[in-house]
């Protein structure tokens, strides 16, 4: 069975500024206006094969993305067998402290989500030392979103997977997953990877741009780090289904060439590898 380890809790679109869904919109190119609404029932619909899902919603008020963890927490009551849930940090707002003790004591959420790029903040700034040390003490894995985005007040700096080097370094029992590879910063996520034990990456929301998917997954092939992938969707922005069926067409798509082929054993490997147990959850 597959795990997915990122996938998204929230009300769409009230947990959303009026800014951010118009820059999804403009992205999305969409004749009708974006739908970004999560239900369990669609989740399942995409997903023939999965077993567990990791859930979260975000904190970021600098990009204008705000989802309590309270409704996480209920989301995942409702289905508690198949679904694992994530609390969320904005550590540029007040009292983020408590709101993490509260997320995981209280809430009994399992790891956390954080977006730097989102929410406008450095994960390797000495502030957040507090942070790193409670997660790897909890034994919480953290998954960050790594990579692009479509939000045009958003800092990409903050997002470099190299800023993760001294954490992990710092902290060399806690588990972190970058998220999407850290495309199209890809070459830097795999030197990530591979020189930390505990650092992963997630190949969720990649399939769409299938040429640059495939070269990034031969970087992986090269440098002999594919037991550090995890597989996710991105939910509600694609399916498990539609990932699995972009992953395994890769290949196809060089038909005719004297291009490398992606070995098909390790993208197997991948789509059934046991996070769960990888993550501790």
């Amino acid at each position: 069975m597959i795990i997915d380890v990122h996938s998204h809790a929230w009300l769409f679109p009230k947990h959303f500024s009026e800014t951010f869904q118009q820059q999804a919109q403009n992205v999305a190119r969409a004749d009708k206006p974006l739908d970004l609404t999560v239900t369990y029932e669609s989740y399942r619909q995409g997903a023939s094969e999965v077993s567990k899902t990791v859930v979260f919603g975000g904190k970021a008020k600098h990009s204008g993305l705000w989802v309590d963890d309270s409704y996480v927490s209920k989301f995942v009551a409702s289905h508690p067998n198949h679904l694992i849930g994530f609390l969320s940090i904005d550590p540029t707002q007040e009292n983020w402290e408590d709101e993490m003790r509260m997320g995981h004591q209280e809430l009994g959420l399992k790891g956390i989500k954080l977006l730097p790029m989102y929410a406008g903040f450095y994960p390797n700034d000495p502030s957040l030392d507090p942070l790193w040390t409670y997660a790897e003490i909890h034994q919480l894995p953290v998954l960050l979103h790594t990579g692009t985005t479509f939000v045009a007040q958003a800092p990409i700096d903050c997002t470099l997977p190299r800023h993760i080097d001294s954490v992990a370094t710092k902290h060399p029992e806690l588990r972190i997953i970058l998220a999407h590879l850290s495309h199209p910063y890809e070459g830097e996520c795999v030197a990530v990877i591979r020189k930390h034990p505990n650092v992963y990456a997630d190949i969720s929301a990649l399939h769409y741009r299938p040429f640059q998917f495939y070269n990034s997954l031969m970087l992986v092939q090269e440098y002999g780090v594919w037991n550090k992938l995890l597989f996710g969707s991105d939910y509600p922005f694609t399916t498990i289904n539609a990932s699995v069926k972009g992953i395994r067409s890769l290949n196809k798509m060089l038909e005719g060439t004297a291009l490398p082929r992606l070995n098909e054993d390790e993208i197997e490997k991948l789509i059934y590898r046991p996070s769960d147990i990888i993550l501790g959850l």
